[in-house]
């Protein structure tokens, strides 16, 4: 054998085993590899039951798109650009849809890019608060994405509220349901943010009933900039229920694209509750707009009460004023000048005076 032949060999082995050393840990040994910190839960469902583990997201997709019963769910929350885009080169989503992804604030929407669709949806929750003040945060809001494809469903979700882990939790207990596909992800997202509202609903009735309470109590009245930051509150609790129900609706519609049929009756029963929902918030506007013009109809009246105890008593002090300011001109042929008690006279007269107005006035409900 070439002994020049074998230092070659020689050589090149060494090289390789250098450059092995070199290579990341996760490309030798994929199962080592660590989902982001953006990644919240990643799991496999074959036939509706969750498989073992935590996977990476990639090697998730992998498994699942060898298997027709198995689909991937990846929940991310505020993914960076880095994260997100690494996602979108995994599971083939466009550069737009990435984009969508990193940004928040969006209105409630059903989109399709290509093969995958995008539903938007608007989250909310109650903020506890002992009093409500001119600057209290009485709902906040943020948003969820979810992202749809033939083996995957990703939510990316943005802000505080919201939180998908109990959506997770129920629907991996009616397998039955989750062996649907990826579908079955956007009913239970669905259903959370709708059961979300109706509870919201129900704190803000009672925050409306506190207000007309102090709108109409005897010892205090409501405060106008407190009506107004709840009334805030309400518009953008509004904005994120009321918007929804168009993109709801246009699921239901016989559209292959849509969910299955299977699932059809149980984005039907969210549409309902999402009805009332709006209906209820619709409600509460309309409510606390009769509150606050209610509360500037009192400014209203108390400004106006307030001019005519001004007027009533700048009447009585013009009586003293004008038998005072008569008196004082010191005419040589002026009545009653000589007379002894015409000092007592003139101050009995301005008090009379001044004691018939007053009475005049309080009968008519000016004092």
């Amino acid at each position: 054998m070439d002994p020049v032949r074998l230092r070659s060999g020689s050589g090149l082995s060494t090289l390789l085993r250098r450059l092995l050393r070199r290579q990341p840990a996760e490309l030798l040994d994929p199962a080592s590899r660590v989902n982001p910190d953006a990644v919240v839960d990643c799991a496999i469902y074959v036939n509706g039951e969750r498989r073992p583990g935590r996977p990476h997201y990639t090697d998730a997709y992998d498994r699942c798109r060898r298997d027709r019963d198995a689909f991937v769910w990846l929940g991310l929350h505020e993914p960076d650009a880095e994260v997100m885009t690494a996602v979108g080169r995994v599971f083939g989503l466009d550069e737009l849809t990435v984009a969508q992804a990193l940004a928040d604030g969006h209105r409630p929407a059903v989109q399709r890019h290509g093969d995958v669709v995008l539903l938007v949806l608007r989250t909310a929750g109650y903020v506890e608060h002992a009093e409500l003040t001119e600057d209290s945060e009485v709902i906040d809001t943020g948003d969820v994405m979810v992202f749809l494809g033939d083996r995957f469903a990703i939510t990316v979700r943005h802000g505080a509220t919201g939180a998908l882990a109990p959506v997770r939790a129920e629907i991996e207990r009616r397998p039955a349901l989750l062996a649907e596909g990826p579908w079955a992800v956007a009913y239970a997202v669905c259903s959370r943010m709708v059961e979300l509202y109706l509870e919201i609903a129900g704190h803000l009735e009672r925050d409306l009933e506190r207000a007309e309470e102090s709108l109409f109590a005897r010892d205090r009245a409501a405060n106008i900039q407190n009506l107004y930051q709840l009334k805030r509150e309400v518009v953008e609790f509004k904005r994120a229920v009321l918007p929804l129900q168009a993109p709801l609706r246009t699921l239901l519609e016989d559209d292959p694209a849509n969910p299955p049929r299977g699932l059809h009756r149980w984005f039907l029963d969210v549409d309902g509750r999402l009805a009332r929902a709006v209906d209820r918030v619709a409600t509460y506007d309309d409510l606390l707009t009769s509150i606050v013009q209610s509360r500037l109809a009192q400014l209203a009246v108390e400004q106006n009460n307030d001019m005519r105890k001004i007027a009533a008593w700048a009447a009585i002090a013009a009586a003293q004023t004008g038998i005072a300011g008569i008196y004082g001109m010191n005419f040589t042929h002026m009545p009653e000048l000589g007379w002894r008690y015409g000092y007592w006279g003139v101050l009995g007269a301005m008090a009379l005076a001044a004691l018939t107005l007053y009475r005049l006035f309080r009968r008519s409900g000016w004092l």
